[in-house]
C-alpha cells in the first residue's frame, strides 16, 4: 500500500489502474458485511451466531487496538490530506456506512434500545412510535408562490364571469395532496365531495325558482339525506412539555400576580389563581423527561459531589468504543466528511484546491466518442450521489447514537460539525432545484444490478443509454436529503444561535423550496426547520405564509407554551450566541 500511494503521488493525475486491487478488497468486504448483516426470519440458529460473533469482531478490537470503523475513518482523513489520493472514497465511505449500519444498529434497532434504556433508568414510556407516525404521515401540497397566487386569481375571475356563479366563499382545502382532506372533514372524501355539488347546486337552483317567480313544483330528491356524525381526526404527534417550560410559565406567573419567584420550585402554587392551577395540571401531564436530561442531572451531581459518588460506571457498548477510539481525532474526521460531501454536492463548482473525489472513476483514457462521453457522465453524476448518500447516512447514524450513548458525546459531534460549517453547506446543497435533483436519472438500467447480471449485456447505444427505470423519482437522492435535513435538524434544535444562522443565511426561501417535493417525511423535516425559525421571520412572513404555517401545524408536533406561530424575534435576540 505504501509503494501505491508513492506511485500515486508523483502521477498528475489519478485514474482507476492506481486502485485496482484495493477496490476488488473494499467491495469484498462490503459485499460480506451487507449479506451478513441483513437478517431473514428463516435463518438458522448457527448463522444467527455466526452474524453476533462477526459483529462484535467489528464492534470491538480483538488483534489491533482500533474498531474497524476507526481504520475507515483514518482511510478518509489520508484521502483529504493528500497523503493517498488514489484511495476509492466512494467504496470506503460506502463500506464506513455498512459497518456503523451493522455494529452500532439501524434505527429500528436505535428505538428498540432507547425503549429499553428509559425503562432502566425509570422514565415512563414513549408516547409514540415516531418510525409509524412518520410511516403513516401523507404529504401536504406545496406552498403556492406570487406568480401561482397571480395565475389562481385570473383562473377565478373567468370562471365567475362564465359562470355568474352566486356563491361568494370557495371552499379550498388547505392539505389537498393525495385527495388529503381537512382533518375535521368525514373520511369519505369522494361521497362527501359528491354530496356537496348536489347540495349547493340544489340551493342554487331553488334561488333560480325563487327570483323567477314560477310555480313549478319542487324536484324531489335523488336519494335521502344521510346522517353522519364526523369527529376530527388527532394530530399526529402528542404534545411535550420540557421540565424547562413549566419553570418559565411558573416564574412568568409568579411574577404577575405575586410579585416574586421561587426558582426552581414547580410545587409551590400559593397565591395564584385557580386557572393558574389547571394550566400547570395540564403541563405536568404532557411532561417529557428525556434520555439526555437525566444524563445531564447525573453529570451535574457528580461534578457537585466527585469524592462521595465516586466514578460513573460506563458500559461497553460498542458505540462506546467508537467513540472513545475516535475522541482523539475527531474533529479531523468531521472535516474530512465535510470536505467530500462539498466535493460531492451538485451546486459545488470545480476548483484547483478541492480533492478529487473522481480517481475511481475515471479510466487511463479519456473518452473518444460521444457515446463513451455520454456513460462517463452519467458514471460521474452516479458517483457523486452515491458519494453523498453514504456521508449523509454515516453522520446521521453517528449523531443518534452518540445522543443516546450520551448527550455530551452527540454535543461534542455537533459542534465541531458547526465549527466545520455543516450547517452553510447543507443549506448550500438544497439551493438548487432540489425537485430536479429527486427526480435526476443518472443510472443505466441495463447496467444496474440485478440486471447485468440476469441478462446477457447488450451493445450499449445512446438510446439504452438515456432509457431509464420507470420509478418517477430516485430513492438514492431522496433518502439523501432526507438524511441531510436530519441532520440539519439534530444540529439546530434547541440551539438558538444555531437557529439564527439559518436566519441570517435566509433558509426559509430556500426550504419553502423543498417543500414541492410531495414526500412526507422530507416535508416533515423541513417543517420542523421553518417551524424554530418562524418567530424570527417576522408577521409578514407569516401573514404570506399561511399554508406553510398550516402544514406546521398539522405535521409538526406540538409544544406547550410554544410561541411559534406569533413570538416576537426582536425580543429574543438578546440570548446568548454560544454555538
Amino acid at each position: 500500500n505504501s509503494q501505491a500511494c508513492s506511485s500515486a503521488l508523483r502521477k498528475p493525475a489519478i485514474s482507476l489502474a492506481d486502485s485496482t486491487e484495493l477496490r476488488v478488497l473494499l467491495s469484498v468486504m462490503y459485499l460480506m458485511v451487507e449479506n451478513i448483516r441483513v437478517e431473514q426470519d428463516t435463518d438458522l440458529p448457527e448463522w444467527r451466531s455466526c452474524r453476533e460473533t462477526f459483529r462484535m469482531e467489528l464492534s470491538f478490537p480483538v488483534h489491533t487496538e482500533e474498531p474497524f470503523a476507526l481504520l475507515l475513518f483514518t482511510m478518509v482523513t489520508k484521502f483529504c490530506s493528500g497523503h493517498a489520493p488514489h484511495f476509492p472514497m466512494k467504496k470506503v465511505l460506502l463500506l464506513l456506512w455498512k459497518v456503523l449500519l451493522f455494529t452500532l444498529g439501524g434505527f429500528e434497532a436505535l428505538q428498540a434500545m432507547k425503549v429499553k434504556r428509559r425503562e432502566e433508568l425509570g422514565l415512563p414510556p414513549l408516547p409514540e412510535d415516531s418510525i409509524q407516525v412518520v410511516r403513516s404521515m401523507r404529504a401536504a401540497s406545496p406552498p403556492t408562490y406570487s406568480i401561482e397566487l397571480v395565475e389562481q386569481q385570473q383562473q377565478q375571475q373567468q370562471q365567475k364571469r362564465s359562470h355568474r356563479s352566486r356563491r361568494p366563499l370557495v371552499k379550498q382545502d388547505s392539505l389537498d395532496i393525495y385527495n388529503e382532506r381537512d382533518p375535521f372533514k368525514n373520511d369519505e372524501g369522494g361521497v362527501d365531495e359528491e354530496e356537496s355539488d348536489d347540495v349547493d347546486s340544489g340551493i342554487e337552483g331553488e334561488l333560480d325558482l325563487m327570483e323567477r317567480d314560477t310555480m313549478i313544483p319542487p324536484v324531489p330528491p335523488q336519494r335521502p339525506p344521510i346522517e353522519r356524525v364526523s369527529f376530527p381526526k388527532g394530530l399526529p404527534w402528542a404534545p411535550k412539555v420540557r421540565q424547562k417550560d413549566i419553570e418559565h410559565f411558573l416564574e412568568a406567573s409568579r411574577n404577575k400576580f405575586i410579585g416574586f419567584t421561587l426558582g426552581q420550585d414547580t410545587e409551590t402554587l400559593i397565591g395564584l389563581p385557580r386557572p393558574i392551577h389547571e394550566s400547570v395540571k395540564t403541563l405536568k401531564q404532557h411532561k417529557y423527561v428525556s434520555i439526555s436530561d437525566v444524563q445531564i442531572k447525573n453529570e451535574e451531581e457528580l461534578e457537585k459531589c466527585p469524592m462521595s459518588l465516586g466514578e460513573e460506571e460506563v458500559q461497553e457498548t460498542p458505540c462506546e468504543v467508537l467513540y472513545r477510539a475516535m475522541l482523539y481525532n475527531l474533529p479531523q474526521y468531521m472535516i474530512a466528511l465535510l470536505k467530500i460531501l462539498l466535493a460531492a454536492a451538485p451546486t459545488s463548482k470545480a476548483k484547483t484546491d478541492s480533492i478529487n473525489i473522481l480517481a475511481d472513476v475515471l479510466p487511463e483514457e479519456m473518452p473518444i466518442t460521444v457515446l463513451q462521453s455520454m456513460k462517463l457522465g452519467i458514471d460521474v453524476n452516479r458517483h457523486k450521489e452515491i458519494i453523498v448518500k453514504s456521508i449523509s447516512a454515516s453522520l446521521l447514524l453517528l449523531l443518534k447514537h452518540f445522543k443516546l450513548n450520551h448527550i455530551y458525546q452527540f454535543e461534542y459531534v455537533s459542534q465541531h460539525l458547526v465549527f466545520a460549517n455543516c450547517i452553510p453547506l447543507i443549506l448550500k446543497f438544497f439551493n438548487q432545484n432540489i425537485l430536479s435533483y429527486i427526480t435526476a436519472k443518472n443510472s443505466i438500467s441495463v447496467l444496474d444490478y440485478p440486471h447485468c447480471t440476469v441478462h446477457d449485456l447488450p451493445e450499449l447505444t445512446a438510446e439504452s443509454l438515456e432509457a431509464g427505470d420507470n420509478n418517477q423519482f430516485c430513492w438514492r437522492n431522496l433518502f439523501s436529503c432526507i438524511n441531510l435535513l436530519r441532520i440539519l435538524n439534530k444540529l439546530t434544535k434547541w440551539k438558538h444561535s444555531r437557529t439564527m444562522m439559518l436566519v441570517v443565511f435566509k433558509s426559509a426561501p430556500i426550504l419553502k423550496r423543498a417543500l414541492k417535493v410531495k414526500q412526507a417525511m422530507l416535508q416533515l423535516y423541513v417543517l420542523k426547520l421553518l417551524k424554530m425559525q418562524t418567530k424570527y421571520l417576522g408577521r409578514q412572513w407569516r401573514k404570506s405564509n399561511m399554508k406553510t404555517m398550516s402544514a406546521i401545524y398539522q405535521k409538526v408536533r406540538h409544544r406547550m407554551n410554544d410561541d411559534w406561530a406569533y413570538g416576537n424575534g426582536e425580543s429574543l435576540l438578546d440570548q446568548p450566541w454560544d454555538l
